[in-house]
């Protein structure tokens, strides 16, 4: 630093030279001023340098997103986990495409023609009220089945049929019921349809690959009963039941009712533009919230659309 002093000092001394050149005569002034100009530019170098010598080593940048200061010891940084209707959704998934099914996500907004007419609703069937679908002021409704993707499916797949092949479908997806949530009943839940179609598909075909998939989803063998039902879109409908599972703490004797079945109706190939009398198909379609309530033994389905974290972190 006293070096720097002086320098600075020599600098001032010498600026005070420039006032001298007004005195001297006009031929003498450009050679003092160059030399003036040489040992300022001199002396400059030589602050320069000193304060350079002098300087604090430059600082490093900090991450501002990192996790924490530097030279400190990162902390555990705590990770979200799959939603377990998630992951019991891409189990459901991955049994049915080991079968061959193809997979078509389904809709969270439809209308009409797809919820009601294409699946042979009639007119004034219940389920059309306002008191149990929900619908938009534009009159669109969010499906409260899966099964509003039907028409689609047989309309999209069906070229598949005149090539001799079949249509073997599943649409996982969101549905909505205008219903008092309880323990047991949600307004908004999860759903997987499934839909195949061919010249000789029969109930029985429909029963294998129900008895597989349940007992691929369990990892056991199960036994497997129906009672019937009734779905507009089916016929003849049925409600197919299993055998509790063993891992669910079941017992010989022991039914669960897990969704609903049937063969699809005439009316609804016809409105697809398949002729009934050539081809023949089986479609079913149940809860995912279900399944995993019952896998997981939960006893209130809307802990799945709470957001609490307390719940979510055990999965």
């Amino acid at each position: 630093m006293l070096e720097l002093e002086q320098w600075k000092k020599e600098l001032k001394q010498l600026n005070q030279q420039y006032a001298k050149i007004r005195e001297l005569p006009p031929e003498e002034r450009s050679e003092f001023g160059r030399k003036l100009n040489a040992q300022k530019q001199q002396i400059l170098a030589k602050i320069k340098a000193v304060q350079l010598d002098d300087a604090e080593p430059a600082v490093e940048p900090i991450d501002i997103s990192a996790p924490c200061a530097p030279n400190e010891p990162i902390p555990r940084i705590a990770r979200g986990t799959r939603h377990p209707l998630m992951v019991e959704l891409q189990n459901v998934m991955q049994i049915y495409q080991e079968m061959g099914f193809d997979v078509m996500e389904s809709r969270q907004l439809d209308d009409e023609f797809h919820m009601f007419e294409s699946l042979n609703f009639p007119p004034g069937h219940p389920a059309r009220d306002g008191y149990d679908t929900f619908r938009t002021e534009e009159g669109f409704i969010p499906p409260a089945h899966t099964s509003t993707m039907q028409h689609r499916i047989l309309k999209r797949y069906r070229a598949h049929l005149e090539e001799g092949g079949q249509i073997s479908v599943v649409v996982p997806g969101r549905v909505f019921r205008n219903e008092d949530a309880d323990a047991t009943h949600e307004h908004t839940f999860y759903q997987c349809e499934g839909v195949f179609v061919s010249k000789d598909a029969t109930m029985g075909q429909m029963l294998g690959v129900l008895k597989h998939f349940f007992e691929a989803y369990y990892g056991q063998q199960l036994r497997i009963k129906t009672q019937p039902g009734y779905f507009p879109f089916t016929e003849p409908s049925c409600e197919l039941l299993i055998e509790k599972p063993a891992a669910l703490g079941g017992k010989g004797g022991d039914w669960l009712e897990m969704l609903g079945c049937g063969m699809i109706h005439p009316n609804v190939l016809k409105m697809a533009g398949i002729d009934p009398k050539e081809h023949h198909g089986f479609a079913w379609g149940g809860g995912i919230d279900r399944l995993a309530m019952l896998k997981y033994g939960l006893v209130d389905v809307r802990y799945f659309e709470s957001a609490k974290l307390s719940f979510l972190e055990e999965f």
